[in-house]
């Protein structure tokens, strides 16, 4: 059993190196009198301070998921490995599943119905360097991947999480303990004890199977889940009370007085906002259904088209995004910013330059908030779109571009409001015409169908 094991915790003449040693459930003691029945006088009961913090901030959940940038209706799938050469982010040969995983996550799971995150052992970063582990996860970062701090934030994210795709190691457990889905995506039962509840948790967790389609395994995973009763009741037989239980420990053993003070332990932090930065090119399908309303879905570097793919199709893309000449084919290109950096001049003045530069594209959308974004036809026409819940601006564009080109010409006339749905999330979105600009698109128009004698053709998929 590893770390009970007479070798770890005995001196060569056979006696306890530590003075005490503390456990967070009877159950681990049990195990320590099979495995060094001479260590036990030392075991303490003391609770467990990690899972202590995560019950205390668990009111706090809608906070951590705002601060991940999960918007409403999206689900948070929480990646999470640990230390070891058979974990998720290990390197099992020709079993390792992860680099088959890792594009997978961001280009199955539609990016407005699902935001993905990774929390990484603290010793996957020490062993490999930041670095190195930036480089591995790059193509995912720039598809939407979040990487959590790995000391400070790991909790707050398994609070806010919907499914955690993990392995062996504690955070998954520490996940089912809180009751939240857990699919693993490695299983080394050679690893843990055999008779520990961690190993009983892995051998009865549900297992991603790598070569079948994600979303329908998470769908399943979340019908089907029914919170496991072992790592409630053993993660801790003392919850909540660690902080009282440890310092009492600490001062009888530097024999001191214990203050008359409550014990209590920091709350978990407010990490900052970091909502998800999508510059890998977005594969957009919008559909408008009978009452107007336009579905959008948004998949991140696609390497097929989606299975159940349906409706009209068109390209976006961030203007940073790693291959410049993506931009030469997109649709509708996108930026990120205050409306006043003075950087760009203006949205107006970037979204001008952006058309004039790439000619494939139809619309530039300039996202200036969780709520709105500015907005610049080819023909000429702008417009502010501002919705009435938070989320990413830019699928309103899309779908604003859905809702232009349904006839010839520069565009069919401007909607005042969208109602816009991506996965069960409906979003209204309010839609203001700059009608000078509105004006001068119509003479332009005018002046064009002259010279033609036709309008330009709205493409197909746009």
């Amino acid at each position: 059993m590893f770390g009970l094991g007479p070798e770890w915790i005995l001196t060569a003449e056979g006696t306890p190196i530590a003075d005490a040693m503390v456990f967070s459930h009877p159950e681990q003691i049990d195990r320590l009198a099979k495995s060094c029945p001479e260590a036990v006088p030392t075991a303490v009961l003391g609770g467990d301070p990690c899972f202590d913090r995560i019950l205390a901030a668990r009111h706090h959940r809608d906070r951590y998921r705002r601060a991940l940038g999960v918007h409403p209706g999206q689900r948070l799938v929480l990646l999470n490995s640990t230390w070891n050469p058979t974990s998720l982010f290990g390197d099992s040969g020709p079993e390792d599943v992860l680099p088959l995983l890792l594009p997978r996550l961001t280009s199955e799971l539609p990016a407005d119905e699902y935001r993905v995150a990774a929390v990484l052992h603290p010793n996957i970063w020490h062993g490999h360097g930041p670095g190195q582990i930036r480089l591995w996860l790059d193509r995912a970062r720039r598809a939407g991947l979040a990487l959590v701090d790995p000391l400070e934030g790991w909790r707050q994210a398994l609070i806010a999480a919907d499914v955690v795709l993990g392995d062996f190691g504690s955070v998954s457990y520490y996940a089912a303990a809180c009751g939240t889905p857990v699919l693993l995506g490695a299983a080394d039962p050679e690893a843990l004890g055999t008779d520990s509840p961690v190993a009983a948790f892995v051998r009865s967790a549900p297992r991603l199977d790598p070569y079948r389609a994600l979303p329908p395994q998470v769908d399943e995973l979340l019908a089907e889940h029914r919170p496991p009763n072992g790592p409630s009741e053993l993660t801790s037989s003392a919850p909540g009370d660690s902080a009282a239980l440890l310092r009492g420990l600490f001062y009888r053993l530097i024999g001191i007085t214990e203050p008359a003070a409550p014990a209590v332990l920091d709350p978990l932090p407010l990490p900052p906002y970091e909502p998800p930065l999508r510059t890998a090119p977005l594969l957009v399908l919008t559909r408008t259904a009978a009452d107007g309303t336009i579905a959008v879905r948004r998949f991140a570097e696609p390497r097929y088209e989606p299975d159940d793919a349906e409706g009209e199709g068109h390209l976006a893309v961030h203007e940073d995004t790693l291959d410049p000449g993506v931009l030469e084919s997109a649709d509708v290109i996108l930026r990120y910013g205050e409306a006043d950096d003075p950087r760009f001049g203006s949205p107006r003045e970037w979204a001008a330059e952006v058309l004039a530069r790439y000619r494939s594209a139809s619309l530039a959308a300039y996202v200036t908030g969780p709520r709105e974004c500015e907005v610049l036809h080819r023909g000429g026409l702008r417009y502010r779109l501002t919705s009435d819940t938070a989320g990413d601006p830019a699928v309103h564009a899309s779908a604003l571009l859905a809702r232009l080109h349904t006839g010839p010409a520069i565009a069919a006339p401007a909607p005042t409001t969208l109602t816009v749905r991506t996965g069960t999330h409906l979003a209204r979105v309010r839609v203001t015409v700059d009608r000078g600009a509105d004006r001068e698109a119509h003479r332009e128009a005018d002046r064009e169908a002259g010279r033609e004698g036709t309008g330009r053709a709205a493409r197909p998929g746009s």
